[in-house]
């Protein structure tokens, strides 16, 4: 059976930048980042102050009481990037498709808050029980789980967790399976709702966070902030979307992932480079042909640096051409959720014809020599770019995309 062409039919996102992918763009393609003192925890008891928040959220909004007991917020980011994401499809209306979609979600954390709100009652207040319904509160593949209950997909459905690569993870496997023919569209992104205390305590000890803000590639960067948000994607066949007449917003064309069998947090250029080749390689793709790359770029001295590395091994003299920015200077580090939101990302900047910038940027670094788009967007014109997620414990995913029809 030969390859089929794979596009993307529906975006949804929830995010510090916007409720919805239209609101998302505005703000990403103005450069604007959303990085602001915490409202959420209690910052007195932390040594980082900002954060990317999803600011004004109110589950009342989107859910009923039941729904709001049951769902923690990881799940309700999701099933809301869900919901915009099906609705622009139109693809629930095709009830003979339903067994023929799956649901594939990434997630580092799953319910972190839930989790957190269980152990405060057992270790803080001196309680001998927790919620009855405490595991499937918590649990990785809850967002999948509810997606797929409430929309009936009963196509192959699960959930990966490989940290900050997940939902990058999550959208190529889906990828694959729709053009090989063993589905004939899905559900694909990642959700993650990480500021809960026991949570952000933990980032503190890794002393990684920034007490100012992120600054992708600039000389003088402190770390990641952290954001949260949940995005996901409709892919389809593309004879499929063409013959219902769905609006096409852009293809996925390849998809490459590699380990670094190097460190558990310290990132290795080499193991970037290939999985960067491996995407040019699943989509028979030649190196000079990409114009953009959504950069992992967390903002860390050493992710940074290292990202630039393996860019460079991977494309050659082109690397001197390409445009790079990291989006995570405006909607923050969503950890699992990241590469679905920067999926999102690189499908409007390419349709638009606009490459958001790497904000907050302050001064060169000889060891980040690449061209970062530095504060400003950029009208340009790309046909193909590549998006980036590299995940703790050397775990890299890669995605490539095509201009949507």
């Amino acid at each position: 059976m030969p390859k089929r062409r794979v596009v993307i039919t529906g975006l949804g996102v929830i995010s510090s930048l916007g409720k919805n992918s239209i609101e998302f763009w505005d703000m990403l393609s103005r450069g604007v980042p959303s990085i602001r003192p915490m409202e959420s925890v209690d910052r007195a008891c932390l040594r980082f102050q900002n954060a990317a928040e999803v600011r004004g959220y109110r589950t009342s909004d989107h859910f009923n009481e039941e729904q709001a007991r049951l769902l923690d917020k990881f799940v309700q980011f999701g099933l809301v990037a869900a919901r915009e994401a099906i609705t622009s499809s139109g693809i629930e209306r095709i009830p003979r498709l339903r067994e023929r979609t799956g649901v594939i979600t990434g997630s580092a954390l799953g319910g972190q808050g839930m989790e957190d709100e269980a152990f405060a009652e057992l270790y803080l207040r001196g309680r001998t029980r927790v919620h009855p319904l405490s595991i499937p509160r918590v649990m990785a593949n809850a967002l999948t789980s509810h997606i797929s209950m409430q929309y009936g997909f009963t196509g192959p459905s699960y959930t990966v967790s490989t940290a900050c690569s997940s939902a990058n993870h999550a959208i190529g496997q889906a990828f694959w399976m729709i053009r090989d023919g063993l589905i004939d569209a899905a559900l694909a992104g990642g959700s993650e709702a990480p500021f809960s205390f026991g949570n952000l305590k933990a980032w503190e000890a890794m002393r990684v966070v920034s007490q100012d803000t992120c600054r992708p590639f600039s000389k003088f960067r402190d770390g990641i902030i952290l954001g949260e948000g949940g995005a996901m994607l409709v892919l389809e066949a593309r004879d499929l979307a063409v013959s219902r007449g769905a609006c096409i917003q852009g293809e996925i064309v390849g998809f490459g992932m590699s380990s670094d069998a190097y460190h558990i947090t310290q990132p290795k250029p080499e193991g970037a480079a290939q999985a960067m080749k491996m995407a040019l390689d699943d989509a028979a793709l030649k190196p000079e042909m990409i114009g953009y790359i959504n950069a992992h770029g967390t903002g860390t001295p050493a992710n940074d640096s290292s990202e630039v590395r393996g860019i460079r091994a991977a494309f050659g003299k082109h690397a001197e051409r390409l445009a790079v920015s990291s989006t995570k200077s405006m909607h923050g580090h969503a950890l699992g959720a990241a590469g679905a939101l920067e999926a999102v990302a690189t499908v409007l900047s390419l349709r638009n014809n606009c490459l958001p910038p790497t904000a907050n940027f302050v001064e060169r670094d000889p060891e980040c020599d690449l061209d970062i788009i530095p504060n400003l967007p950029r009208d340009a014109s790309c046909e193909y770019a590549l998006s980036n997620s590299f995940g703790f414990g050397g775990l890299n995913a890669v995605i490539a995309f095509r201009k949507g029809e």
